[in-house]
């Protein structure tokens, strides 16, 4: 894991891979509780038996804002930011979502600093994600993802 605590140490890897996450399961239970949160109950996510007889992956498969949702907490492994007042997840620039993720596969975050700027003592950074699908040659997306981080002064 690597620790920054400063816009100058985050400049140091510009252009550098920080990480790859841990791998977290993508269970049915979590896939329920989304449907649940976001009102999207598609039975494409929910309903287990009809996935398996008619979908077209043979099980359920985790909603891409899901699996989207979980960049903070996979960032949060690969990356300690410290001497923060505030961090603000602020936009995605580009995101492409690749293939299905299905029911208890395991997916991880790998993290490249793509670009980063000093806007009047807030460092607005550009990650390039990729979100990975153990045993699977193509992700489930890639993009590119920006936070702001309020660092705080010495």
């Amino acid at each position: 894991m690597q620790v920054i605590s400063s816009h100058a140490e985050f400049e140091q890897h510009l252009g550098k891979e920080l990480g790859v996450s841990s791998w977290h399961t993508i269970t049915q239970e979590q896939i329920n509780k989304f449907a649940d949160a976001t009102l999207d109950h598609q039975w494409i996510h929910v309903d287990e038996d009809r996935a398996q007889n008619e979908g077209p992956f043979k099980a359920t498969i985790a909603h891409g804002y899901l699996t989207l949702s979980l960049i903070p907490f996979l960032w949060k492994e690969i990356v300690d930011i410290q001497n923060l007042k505030m961090e603000i997840n602020y936009g995605i620039e580009s995101l492409r979502f690749a293939q299905a993720v299905t029911v208890n596969s395991k997916v991880r975050l790998k993290a490249k600093l793509a670009s980063i700027i000093n806007l009047r003592g807030v460092t607005k950074v550009h990650m390039a994600i990729e979100m990975e699908i153990e045993d699977q040659k193509k992700p489930a997306f890639n993009g590119e993802v920006v936070f702001l981080y309020h660092f705080t002064t010495a």
